[in-house]
């Protein structure tokens, strides 16, 4: 992902364009529903855009992202970030012209879904029942619903048009004349939903698995496909699991029952993982706390931008040569992105550090003091997480050893090793070589290391 400032500079100008006139209860579906996804910075900004398109009108006239930033008291990053998550979710779509020295964009702000389109979405209606919990999501639900009126022993009298309307014939004798100039009339866009991207599902080796005898492929309609590629973003479903999972779908007539392949994909992923519900988490570092390297020249360099641009469960298979973390392992990195709110550029720098002090172990009291100190450090990218670790190498160390130590093992006979430490804290000069007890061949493992790490590079 590029960094902000090859994407957008402040004196660039922007127009924000509207398809149709905004429905009184949009602010609430926004506020109450979308606003837990995406945070209140998100929200902040989609209202300041669309309040800035007068009455009547369906676009502004073009300011720069100077106003923008005075008007949110944000910086740049932070709008750009707030902007993209906007556009993921399907609440504005971007435009962009590039002229010799200008820049201009167009912001079309888009509706957000109606209740009923969000709660039955399949996709962001489980990232909201994930966020506020079972109670608070049936609030929701209740806020927005209320009990269909019984008509029952009532009869329409309602009137029709030609029954109170009719026709007059006098002589008319002006022409309606249509100028040449193009207009657009407000009028309510009807939102539409979030949709994946099928980029990461191989659909062509999907369909070659499918059986035809029972499932036809004609049963895989474009809403199936959607739903299909929505299913596997969200619970992480692969080609040949999602292939057993459409058959428990399939109905009498040959079709695919869409809430019945629902609910089976829900019922998969609670099993595999322990009831649990998958979480809306940034999935690698965000781009606002990226660091701004086009083309890394040093080893310290090359591992910023890896920590910058995979996901902590990414680093956790790379260190064991591309097999599955373990469960335990990532439920212990999910609980601490959670709860400490660490951005997973340095969740990366802490696995890292971690499984080298303690034998290629995620150990849950040292992983979790470790985090705990850069959360009150407030530590948000890969650069200064890194640069603690170098500051703080030998309390760590301390920390480690007050751990390990054992009272059968003070009166020990000691072997003294040189304790394997990541080569990006190799160099700093606050580093010094610290003692520990062990009968680990650490430099046999370090070596190891390296070898994982040259393989992903290649």
């Amino acid at each position: 992902m590029e960094p902000h400032w090859k994407e957008i500079i402040p004196g660039d100008q922007y127009i924000v364009a509207i398809d149709g006139q905004q429905n009184l209860g949009d602010a609430k579906v926004l506020t109450l529903l979308y606003q837990p996804l995406i945070g209140p910075v998100c929200i902040s900004l989609y209202f300041t855009l669309i309040n800035q398109v007068e009455n009547g009108r369906l676009q502004t006239e073009p300011v720069s992202h100077y106003y923008l930033m005075n008007l949110l008291d944000l910086n740049l990053p932070q709008i750009y970030e707030a902007r993209q998550k906007l556009e993921a979710i399907g609440l504005m779509e971007t435009y962009v012209k590039e002229d010799e020295d200008l820049r201009s964009f167009i912001y079309t702000m888009k509706p957000p879904l109606s209740p009923q389109q969000f709660f039955t979405d399949g996709l962001l209606n489980i990232y909201l029942y994930q966020k506020v919990g079972r109670e608070y999501y049936n609030r929701l639900k209740l806020t927005f619903a209320d009990q269909a009126i019984d008509k029952t022993g009532f009869d329409k009298v309602t009137k029709g048009f030609q029954e109170v309307f009719s026709s007059s014939h006098f002589p008319y004798h002006d022409q309606l004349e249509e100028d040449d100039m193009q207009v657009q009339y407000p009028s309510k866009e009807e939102p539409s939903p979030v949709t994946v991207q099928p980029l990461h599902f191989d659909f062509e080796l999907f369909f070659a698995g499918l059986n035809d005898s029972v499932i036809p492929k004609q049963a895989i309609t474009p809403e199936v496909k959607d739903v299909i590629a929505k299913l596997a973003f969200l619970y992480d479903i692969d080609v040949i699991q999602m292939k057993n999972i459409l058959y428990s779908a399939i109905n009498e007539q040959n079709q695919i029952d869409i809430e019945a392949l629902r609910k089976a994909a829900r019922d998969w992923y609670t099993i595999e993982h322990y009831s649990s519900l998958p979480k809306l988490v940034d999935r690698t570092q965000s781009p606002i706390y990226q660091s701004e390297i086009d083309v890394p020249k040093t080893q310290e360099e090359k591992m910023i931008q890896y920590f910058d641009t995979v996901s902590p469960r990414q680093v956790l298979a790379d260190l064991s040569e591309g097999a599955q973390p373990l469960e335990s392992d990532i439920r212990l990195i999910e609980e601490i992105m959670v709860k400490l709110n660490l951005t997973p550029g340095v969740v990366n720098v802490l696995i890292h550090y971690c499984m080298l002090r303690t034998d290629m172990k995620l150990t849950k009291s040292f992983v979790e003091r470790i985090a705990s100190h850069w959360s009150r450090k407030k530590v948000k990218t890969v650069k200064e997480a890194m640069e603690l670790a170098k500051s703080e190498h030998r309390k760590y160390a301390e920390w480690q050893q007050q751990k390990d130590k054992k009272p059968t093992q003070r009166k020990a006979t000691r072997t003294t090793r040189q304790e394997p430490i990541p080569d990006w804290l190799k160099n700093d000069a606050q580093t010094k070589q610290v003692e520990v007890d062990s009968n680990i061949d650490f430099e046999a493992e370090k070596k190891k290391l390296e070898e994982r790490l040259k393989k992903y590079k290649k």
